[in-house]
Protein backbone atom coordinates (compact mmCIF):
# COMPACT_ATOMS: atom_id res chain seq x y z
CA UNK A 1 0.00 0.00 0.00
CA UNK A 2 1.20 3.28 -0.60
CA UNK A 3 1.58 5.73 2.48
CA UNK A 4 2.27 9.56 2.23
CA UNK A 5 5.94 11.22 2.65
CA UNK A 6 6.39 10.95 6.44
CA UNK A 7 6.45 14.90 6.09
CA UNK A 8 3.01 14.81 4.74
CA UNK A 9 1.41 12.20 7.53
CA UNK A 10 3.57 14.74 10.48
CA UNK A 11 1.37 17.72 9.25
CA UNK A 12 -1.78 15.68 8.64
CA UNK A 13 -1.32 14.33 12.61
CA UNK A 14 -0.47 17.67 13.87
CA UNK A 15 -3.00 19.42 11.80
CA UNK A 16 -6.03 16.93 12.94
CA UNK A 17 -4.93 16.69 16.52
CA UNK A 18 -5.25 20.73 16.59
CA UNK A 19 -8.26 20.77 15.26
CA UNK A 20 -9.50 17.91 17.31
CA UNK A 21 -8.30 19.91 20.56
CA UNK A 22 -9.57 23.58 19.42
CA UNK A 23 -12.90 22.93 17.58
CA UNK A 24 -16.51 22.56 19.67
CA UNK A 25 -18.10 19.41 18.82
CA UNK A 26 -21.73 20.48 16.62
CA UNK A 27 -25.12 19.97 18.50
CA UNK A 28 -24.96 16.25 18.10
CA UNK A 29 -21.94 15.90 19.49
CA UNK A 30 -20.11 15.01 16.16
CA UNK A 31 -16.55 17.27 15.78
CA UNK A 32 -16.51 20.09 14.16
CA UNK A 33 -15.91 20.12 10.05
CA UNK A 34 -12.46 20.44 10.08
CA UNK A 35 -11.79 17.85 12.25
CA UNK A 36 -13.95 15.54 10.36
CA UNK A 37 -12.19 16.27 6.83
CA UNK A 38 -8.67 15.78 8.66
CA UNK A 39 -9.87 12.56 9.79
CA UNK A 40 -11.19 11.56 6.37
CA UNK A 41 -7.82 12.42 4.77
CA UNK A 42 -6.00 10.71 7.11
CA UNK A 43 -8.06 7.34 6.84
CA UNK A 44 -7.90 8.05 2.91
CA UNK A 45 -3.87 8.11 3.50
CA UNK A 46 -3.62 5.41 5.87
CA UNK A 47 -5.93 2.93 3.87
CA UNK A 48 -8.57 2.50 6.79
CA UNK A 49 -11.98 3.59 7.28
CA UNK A 50 -12.13 4.38 11.22
CA UNK A 51 -10.27 7.46 12.22
CA UNK A 52 -8.70 5.64 15.68
CA UNK A 53 -6.99 3.09 13.37
CA UNK A 54 -5.61 5.82 10.90
CA UNK A 55 -4.39 7.30 13.93
CA UNK A 56 -2.43 4.59 15.23
CA UNK A 57 -1.03 3.48 11.68
CA UNK A 58 -0.06 6.80 11.14
CA UNK A 59 1.67 6.55 14.55
CA UNK A 60 3.41 3.49 13.89
CA UNK A 61 4.25 4.44 10.27
CA UNK A 62 5.94 7.62 12.03
CA UNK A 63 7.71 5.94 14.52
CA UNK A 64 9.49 3.58 11.73
CA UNK A 65 10.09 6.49 9.39
CA UNK A 66 13.68 8.06 9.87
CA UNK A 67 14.19 11.51 11.66
CA UNK A 68 13.00 14.78 10.00
CA UNK A 69 15.80 16.23 8.02
CA UNK A 70 17.62 19.37 9.17
CA UNK A 71 16.05 22.14 7.12
CA UNK A 72 19.12 23.95 4.83
CA UNK A 73 21.34 27.39 6.87
CA UNK A 74 19.49 30.28 5.09
CA UNK A 75 21.32 32.24 2.43
CA UNK A 76 22.84 35.43 3.08
CA UNK A 77 20.99 37.94 1.50
CA UNK A 78 22.52 39.25 -1.43
CA UNK A 79 24.17 36.04 -2.02
CA UNK A 80 23.55 34.20 -5.09
CA UNK A 81 21.35 30.58 -4.46
CA UNK A 82 23.17 27.47 -5.59
CA UNK A 83 26.64 29.39 -6.59
CA UNK A 84 29.69 27.84 -5.19
CA UNK A 85 32.36 30.20 -4.54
Amino acid sequence: MLMPHPAVLRGLLAEYEAAAADESVDATGRPGPRTRDLAYTLCVSTGTRDVRRALETARRHLADAPAPATPPAPVAAGAPAGVAD
